[in-house]
Parts: structure tokens; sequence; C-alpha cells
């Protein structure tokens, strides 16, 4: 919880990646050139790390100091390959329940899924490389250090990692409001893998094409969504009420 997660400048993140530190998020001025900016684009690219390419004042936001055009975040925890994770769930005697996060982009939501997942034994959580939130502090703050004890993946394509678990005989649901069907008609007592989507645009419409269900949750306000958080609590809790057979 101590440990700084925030590096900046140049020459620091490339030494950070060449001590295989666990780099989370990079951060670049957008329109920035010059040799040393091309070194490190070519290293990120051959550690597979995809920056997001901002403006100066969103690096003037997040540190103070001289960052040169660069800021990049360390997670604090350890990410397990999807094959790996998949691997591992196979070998237990329970039906697989994995979480895939559509870009979800706020840490304090993120953390609190995280949260909720360990509750309900989620086996573990999926997220995307490029346009996820970060795990920081705050994440790990909020998920009441769940995060050290639910296998997070991070893959390149969430699409991919949908093909990937249906194919290794995971039933896919998406939750959105643009369907008939109710979470509480959907059966999660098979291996299955829950989508949420992002706060403000939700799942992005070929992964829920490509979902084997889709489902909502019945709303009676005037309200016309829950927060990604709540949402994702409610459809983990139904799939442990039909786990348990009450």
């Amino acid at each position: 919880m101590e440990k700084t997660t925030q590096i900046y400048g140049i020459r620091a993140i490339m030494e950070a990646v060449n001590s295989n530190e666990e780099i989370d998020k990079v951060f670049m001025q957008k329109g920035l050139k010059g040799d040393l900016i091309k070194d490190l684009e070519r290293l990120l690219r051959q550690n597979d790390i995809t920056p997001a390419y901002v403006p100066i004042e969103k690096l003037n936001r997040l540190t103070k100091n001289n960052h040169q055009g660069a800021v990049a975040n360390i997670s604090p925890i350890s990410f397990i390959s999807l094959e790996n994770l998949v691997e591992t769930t196979a070998k237990k005697d329970k039906p697989a329940l994995f979480l895939l996060l559509d870009q979800l982009s706020d840490v304090r939501n993120f953390g609190a899924i995280i949260r909720t997942a360990e509750c309900t034994g989620v086996d573990g959580i999926i997220i995307q490389k490029k346009g996820a939130a970060p795990v920081t502090a705050d994440t790990i703050k909020t998920s009441a250090g769940a995060a050290f004890k639910v296998p997070i993946a991070k893959v390149d394509h969430l699409k991919d990692a949908v093909f990937y678990l249906q194919a290794s005989g995971i039933k896919i649901v998406s939750a959105t409001e643009k369907t008939n069907q109710s979470v509480y008609d959907v059966s999660f007592t098979e291996p299955i893998a829950i989508v949420m989507g992002s706060e403000d645009r939700g799942i992005t419409p070929s992964i829920i094409k490509a979902s084997d269900f889709t489902a909502k949750i019945p709303l009676q306000g005037e309200i016309a969504s829950l927060n990604v958080s709540v949402a994702c609590a409610v459809f983990l809790y139904e799939a442990v009420r039909q786990r348990l057979g009450s």
C-alpha cells in the first residue's frame, strides 16, 4: 500500500521496463519528438506495452514533477496470463466463474468490483491492456486488499479473450440494458464469464454480439441504470444464489 506506483521521466520509465517492473500504464505526451522518446516507444513495443498518448495538461495533473512528457504507473500486483488462469481454474472442483471488464475506467469502481469478486468466489478477472483502469493504491484500498487475492489477467483484445473462453467451454453473458432477458433467467450453474461494460459507454457492441447470452437487471425506479460495481454485485450474487441451490 505504501509502495510508490508512479514514476516519471523518459529514462526512469525505460529503466523500470528494463528492470522487469510490472508496468500497468504509460502516459506519453501527444506530438512529442526526439530520439529519446523514440527509444522509449521502441522499448515499450518490444515489451508489449501500449502507451496512451495524452495532452500535456493530463501529464501535469498526474505529477507536478518534471515528467519530460512521460509518466508511468507501476502496478502493485502481478498479473497472470489468460491461458494460465483458465488452466488453473479448470483443475478446481467447481464450475468456472470469471469477470470480464470492458474498459472500466474508474479505479474505485474497479476496486469495489474486485472486492465483490473475492467475496463471491470469482476465479479471475480479465481486463484489456488498453483503455482499462490501472491498479493503483486507490484500487487496492477500495478492494480492501482483495486485489492481492483475485487473479487478474490482462489481454490485448477483450474480444479475443471471449473467443478463447468459449473455446474452453465457458459461456459468456453480457450485462446490458439492451435486452429483454433478465439476469434471473440466466443459468449461472455452468462455467460462465460475466462481462461488465464501462461507466459511460457500456459493453462494446462486437462483444455483445459474440456473447452467448445477454441479461439486464430489472429496475423499478426512474433512473435508467445502476453504478457498474453495484450491477456487477447483483450478477455475481445471483450466480452465488444459483450455485448454492437456494
